[in-house]
């Protein structure tokens, strides 16, 4: 038989279209605006998922696309998402060492700890040398995170952090408001 993996690609092909559909429009004036490439993921178990890539013209190559799967702990979207869970829910998906990125659990839990007070999720070159990003949750009716909105650029440039940072968190908060 088909098992429970066709029923969990059936429920994850569910959950994520209506986001990747309503997503899309915002990164595409989301990139615009801003001129870097945007993206909208989701949380798989402790990864992120891409599900809609946006990229930027003239703009450096990115290691994301869509259905590309990176540690969630190491990115500005899994971050955002991470820093929106309970602390139980960190700790069920991290009951050990990270690795790369924040090496430790309280390492982790500080970082998270920022991430929620700032809002905004960053990341500097520990996906990419010379690349960063910054990310804001989506979250539903509850306060859970169900997908982040993204901005990456390269760090050699002259892009205003503060105005990228303020239009992915107006993209995120229009994509929740929509989804809701």
């Amino acid at each position: 038989g088909l098992s429970t993996a066709a029923f969990e690609l059936a429920g994850g092909y569910a959950r994520q279209e209506p986001i990747a559909r309503l997503g899309r429009p915002l990164l595409a004036q989301l990139t615009d605006r801003i001129g870097e490439s945007t993206h909208v993921a989701v949380m798989s178990g402790r990864d992120v998922v891409y599900i809609v890539e946006e990229r930027a013209a003239r703009r450096p190559a990115l290691v994301t696309d869509v259905g590309v799967r990176l540690p969630a702990h190491l990115t500005a979207t899994g971050r955002a998402m991470l820093a929106s869970l309970p602390r139980e829910q960190v700790w069920a998906l991290y009951p050990d060492r990270t690795g790369r990125g924040p090496r430790s659990l309280p390492q982790l839990r500080t970082l998270l700890r920022e991430t929620r007070a700032a809002g905004v999720a960053t990341e500097d070159g520990e996906v990419t040398a010379g690349m960063r990003s910054v990310a804001v949750a989506v979250l539903d009716h509850a306060g859970w995170p169900v997908a982040a909105v993204a901005a990456t650029w390269s760090d050699f440039g002259t892009t205003d952090t503060a105005a990228v940072t303020t239009a992915v968190s107006e993209a995120a908060a229009t994509l929740a408001t929509r989804l809701r």
